[in-house]
């Protein structure tokens, strides 16, 4: 009985503790969000492609108060807010919106064992620009809402009891400040979304070496040959090595160069990554002094593939995936959650929706102007999803409505169908940003390439999505090909075409369709990069019965017309596929907010079409190989 008392004492701190804490009332939940406590909220490691054991998990509930943007740090607190969900969310346990007029302040005490090197604080996601202070020192400050960020605290942290706080604010619609929001808007109905303030992906602290292993960059082909490169944070030196460890069926195979000219390591045997067969390789990557000794290690993994293009018989340039012709064909996925907004309830929720693609004869999915969390990369890894992935937009478009359709009506022989795409290079419809704009949407372009590049799964970059935000196209394109040119460039998804790249992408709803007899797209892979978005009400399953919901092209009146319209579309599509389309983006997973075109429901509860089903569709119009 004495051995069960500390176990009884730990239960009722705990209930005690988190006795206040709810998810916010009146708000749709998905099963994985009941599941989610103060206790369990995203405790995975968040980076799987660099993996050590010392590190310390900070999600949980942190003090939060919302006050005027000129106050100063607050001495007393509102209330606890559910880390990492945003402040709007429902599993944020708060459920209020953050105004342009308004800071949101966070705190949270945590205790730290110090160690002999340094101590790095990681926020893998903080919508938007924050400040950060360390027991009252201000150790760093972000701008962008979408990706991770580190601050060496090692000079602030001490031995035991530390107090962190942060200040977050956020301007969602405030185009003058090119602010990169996605699909976030204020107003948020058609097409845009409740807007997300805050933390929203986890926060940790990580013990490292002096000198430790900043960054690997891993580039596997598909003929067995790995490239590992490094970049050291601490106490960097020329002098320093890099062992790697490929832990293959042979068993281990090692590698050894300096840090300036990296690894290179060949594998013959290697089992090819893709769709159909996900192989994947755990290899261990080691720092070193010049006299041999490990100054830092990390465990990561590897998929050999290479992405390229061919022309079939016809002369239509076609996707490949390690030499073989592949077709595209997967969801636009807007990543967006009714409990949690960008940030998924869990690990298994992601799951959960890639196997339902997988099973229903999808190999690919379009990530809809948003980054997802480092795990969401890491599941497409292992369960063998082909990623597309957008850039965040913001800031202003290229040229408006009324404008753009007295141009295209002018353009002989072509009937317009879509108001966001050129098809004449002479015609340089970009937006003109200031210089400090482009430099910082260049600096989260950037950031983006460098966070997700190990991923086999991502085989795509694209860089603006119809328009929005578009400028500079042939200077970020240019870019983009001379510093990725493993993977797939779409310059504009549906919205301004300019010469460089890849791929040129169509959008058409609801039937797809794609101006073939264009000769300027027949030097690129043309797909037709959004369609479908046939929508369905299912009643009990709105998240807002009372505001407007809508699919393209109007609701059916019964679930036989919906799968009726699903199935023409799919049909047109396997059509155009023999006519020279190598992909097709279907609009969408699932239903967002008003938004009701999904292949399931936003509480993920019902699908609208059952996998089965959907593999029948798909392959009869000849969409799965």
């Amino acid at each position: 009985m004495r051995k069960l008392i500390p176990l009884f004492a730990a239960i009722i701190a705990s209930f005690c503790l988190n006795a206040d804490w709810k998810p916010a009332e009146s708000t749709m939940l998905t099963k994985w969000g009941h599941a989610v406590t103060p206790e369990n909220a995203w405790q995975d490691y968040p980076r799987p492609q660099m993996v050590r054991e010392d590190w310390t998990n900070l999600n949980g509930l942190w003090d939060y108060k919302v006050t005027g943007r000129g106050h100063a740090q607050p001495e007393e607190w509102e209330g606890q807010i559910l880390v990492p969900f945003a402040l709007e969310t429902p599993l944020s346990g708060v459920g209020k919106r953050l105004t342009t007029e308004q800071a949101l302040w966070y705190r949270k005490e945590f205790k730290a064992a110090m160690s002999d090197g340094r101590t790095l604080l990681h926020f893998e996601g903080v919508d938007y620009e924050s400040m950060v202070w360390l027991n009252g020192v201000h150790v760093g400050s972000n701008r962008g809402g979408n990706l991770p960020f580190s601050i060496d605290i090692s000079s602030a942290v001490k031995k035991g009891k530390n107090e962190l706080i942060l200040r977050v604010i956020d301007d969602t619609d405030a185009y003058d400040r090119y602010q990169f929001r996605g699909k976030q808007r204020v107003n948020n109905s058609g097409i845009w979304y409740t807007p997300s303030s805050g933390i929203w992906q986890t926060v940790w602290l990580e013990n490292v070496p002096e000198s430790y292993l900043k960054d690997i960059k891993l580039i596997a082909d598909m003929h067995g040959q790995l490239n590992v490169d490094a970049t050291v944070g601490g106490t960097a030196s020329d002098e320093f090595w890099l062992k790697v460890v490929l832990k293959a069926d042979e068993g281990k195979i090692k590698a050894k160069g300096s840090i300036k000219d990296g690894v290179f390591l060949n594998y013959a045997k290697a089992k090819l990554w893709s769709p159909n067969e996900p192989n994947l390789y755990d290899i261990e990557v080691k720092l070193l002094d010049r006299e041999g000794d490990v100054l830092d290690s990390v465990e990561s993994y590897v998929g050999f593939r290479s992405v390229g293009k061919m022309k079939d018989e016809d002369g239509h340039w076609r996707f490949t995936l390690n030499g073989e012709r592949i077709f595209h064909w997967g969801p636009l996925d807007q990543g967006w959650w009714p409990d949690g907004f960008l940030n998924p309830p869990s690990d298994e929720a992601i799951v959960f929706e890639m196997e339902f693609l997988k099973a229903s004869g999808f190999n690919m999915i379009r990530k809809h102007k948003k980054t997802e969390p480092r795990r969401y990369y890491y599941h497409a890894d292992k369960i063998g999803l082909l990623i597309w992935q957008d850039q965040t937009s913001g800031g202003a478009g290229p040229i408006e409505w009324p404008k753009w359709k007295k141009l295209r009506a002018d353009e002989e022989g072509y009937e317009p169908q879509n108001p966001n795409w050129w098809s004449k290079p002479e015609h340089k419809l970009d937006a003109d940003w200031p210089h400090w704009a482009h430099e910082l949407y260049m600096t989260e372009l950037k950031t983006m390439i460098d966070t997700h590049f190990n991923h086999p799964s991502i085989v795509v970059w694209t860089t603006f999505n119809e328009r929005w935000g578009q400028h500079k196209s042939m200077e970020v394109g240019a870019w983009v090909k001379a510093y990725d040119p493993t993977r797939h460039l779409n310059i504009a998804s549906g919205g301004n075409f300019f010469p460089i790249g890849d791929i040129a992408d169509e959008h058409n709803y609801p039937d797809p369709s794609y101006p073939l007899g264009n000769k300027l797209f027949h030097d690129y892979i043309m797909v037709v990069g959004e369609f479908g978005g046939h929508g369905y009400p299912v009643k009990g399953h709105l998240w807002d019965p009372e505001k407007r919901n809508w699919g393209y092209g109007g609701l059916p009146e019964t679930m036989e017309e919906f799968r009726e319209r699903y199935v023409r579309t799919a049909n047109i599509l396997g059509e155009l596929r023999k006519k020279g389309i190598s992909a097709g983006v279907y609009t969408q997973t699932t239903d967002v907010e008003g938004e009701i075109n999904g292949l399931m429901t936003y509480d993920r509860e019902v699908l609208k079409l059952g996998v089965e089903d959907l593999l029948e569709i798909h392959t009869q119009a000849g969409l799965v190989d």
